[in-house]
Order: C-alpha cells, then sequence, then structure tokens
C-alpha cells in the first residue's frame, strides 16, 4: 500500500468548508468530507504523555511522532484514497504540529464575512424553534440574538475560537504552507479557486462537475439539534438574501475580514476584491 498524503481543511465555520469537501471528494484519489474526530483524538493522546501525566517520561519525542502519525493511519485505514483532507477548525492552532508530521502538507483556511457568518448561524438557530440547540449552553446564553453572537464570538467558543486561530495562523511560522479560500469566490468562480488550490498542492488538475454536488450529515447534525447544518445543494452557487441580523449587530462583525489586507504575510490569498 503506498503511503497516503495529507492535507487539512479549517478555519472559519460557515464558510464553505463542507462545499469545499463535497467537491473534492468527486477526485477518486482524493477523500474529503465534514469534520473528522482525529483533532481531538490528537489533542487527548498528546495531553497523556504532557507534563504533569505520570506518563510525561515514558514517552520520547520520536515515540509521540510515530504515535500521532499511526493515528492517522488507522483512522484512514480502510480508506483507497491517495490523497486525505482531514477537516476540523482545531488544525490551525496546531500547525507546528502537523507541519513536523508532514512536512508537504498544506492547510486550506476557509474564510467568509464574519456578520455573514453570524447570520447563518442565527438562521439554523431560528430554524428549530422548541430546540435548545447544541450551540449555547445556557438559557441566558441563548436569550437574545446579542447574547447568542457574543457567545459565539467569545475566545474559546465556536467563531471566536476559529477567528483567532485563523490570525496565528497567518502570520505564524508556516504561513507559506497556508491557502485562505474566501466562500464568495469559491461559490461564484469555483472552476478558478480550484485550479488553483490543485496549483497549491501540487496536484495534477481534474475536471470537477460544479452543477452535481451534494452531501449531507443528517444525523451528526441531528445530534447538535439543528437541520441542515453540513447540507450542500447539488449546484455550487451564491444565493443573495438579506441579513436577518439587528443593523448593529451586523455592522459591528462586518469589518473583521483582516485576510482581505495581508500585511507582512506569507499566505496564499484566493479571495475576492474588496
Amino acid at each position: 500500500m503506498h503511503p497516503k498524503n495529507y492535507h487539512f481543511i479549517s478555519g472559519l465555520p460557515r464558510s464553505g468548508s463542507t462545499l469545499l469537501g463535497a467537491i473534492l471528494r468527486q477526485n477518486p484519489r482524493f477523500s474529503a468530507g465534514m469534520s473528522s474526530p482525529i483533532a481531538n483524538l490528537f489533542e487527548g493522546l498528546v495531553s497523556q504523555v504532557s507534563a504533569g501525566s505520570e506518563l510525561s517520561r515514558m514517552v520520547s519525542t520520536a515515540q509521540r511522532e510515530r504515535i500521532l502519525r499511526g493515528l492517522f493511519d488507522s483512522y484512514y485505514a480502510e480508506n483507497p484514497a491517495e490523497v486525505i483532507f482531514d477537516t476540523n477548525r482545531a488544525w490551525t492552532a496546531k500547525i507546528p504540529e502537523l507541519m513536523t508530521l508532514y512536512p508537504e502538507a498544506k492547510l486550506i483556511c476557509c474564510v467568509r464575512n464574519v456578520a455573514w457568518i453570524m447570520d447563518s448561524l442565527e438562521r439554523q438557530f431560528r430554524s428549530k424553534t422548541f430546540e435548545n440547540t447544541g450551540l449555547f449552553s445556557s438559557p441566558g446564553e441563548r436569550a437574545t440574538v446579542y447574547t447568542r453572537t457574543d457567545a459565539l464570538a467569545a475566545p474559546n467558543r465556536l467563531v471566536g475560537f476559529a477567528y483567532q486561530a485563523l490570525r496565528e495562523a497567518c502570520w505564524g511560522a508556516y504561513a507559506d504552507r497556508v491557502v485562505i479560500v474566501d466562500y464568495d469566490m469559491l461559490g461564484s468562480r469555483p472552476g478558478d479557486v480550484l485550479k488553483l488550490l490543485y496549483q497549491f498542492i501540487g496536484e495534477e488538475h481534474f475536471a470537477h462537475d460544479f452543477e452535481s454536488v451534494s452531501y449531507d450529515a443528517p444525523a451528526f447534525d441531528e445530534q447538535l439539534g439543528l437541520d441542515g447544518l453540513h447540507r450542500v445543494r447539488a449546484k455550487v452557487a451564491l444565493e443573495p438574501r438579506k441579513t436577518i441580523l439587528p443593523p448593529d449587530v451586523f455592522e459591528k462583525y462586518a469589518g473583521l475580514g483582516f485576510w482581505q489586507d495581508l500585511q507582512n504575510c506569507a499566505a496564499f490569498r484566493i479571495v475576492m476584491k474588496s
């Protein structure tokens, strides 16, 4: 069996990572999908052998690397694909570890205007009128659109964590391994985006069908109390709409797209011109 090539998809939530995975998986050499559990397992293994654990002096650095590579190899052992794209928002916070394990790997970071991310999550919340979704941990958090967006933007929460980890990745030592893919660009010009992505990861181009892309994970979404969170429509296209956020909330988050003007940053950008 030939060794697999690994790349990683990360970035902001509700920004096209599931859509991108659904497109990439059309290539028979590729495997891609929604978030996998590997990042959580990865974190758990590292914590078990780190300082403060009785195992910390029993497992050398070389052994740790082999164990972590073995985690990926074991999880994907039955997957016939030659190129694996593993998706998780946590990967932007673990680039040094990933690049030590897989020096040729690239990190694809999906981004989107943060105001529209909040709009998308608010729509998900409102679509389940009689369900306390897993997005919020208390009645106080889910009380109003203001408390809901504030909670999501907190540094250790769904949007805030991903946003801060992305910023770190863009100015970290491995920024040249990072490519930023804007949601609007992927939705409006998928052919151009995929062409550039293939060049970035060093793979031969594949003719994707952007009229027949589909993906869904209803069982996973159901456990969060949500519906269609990871559902991808057949045709890749942007659907203009009006925001459901109050104007002050939308404005608060609309200006956070730092990737539009990255100074002294080696990351590659596939974004719409602002």
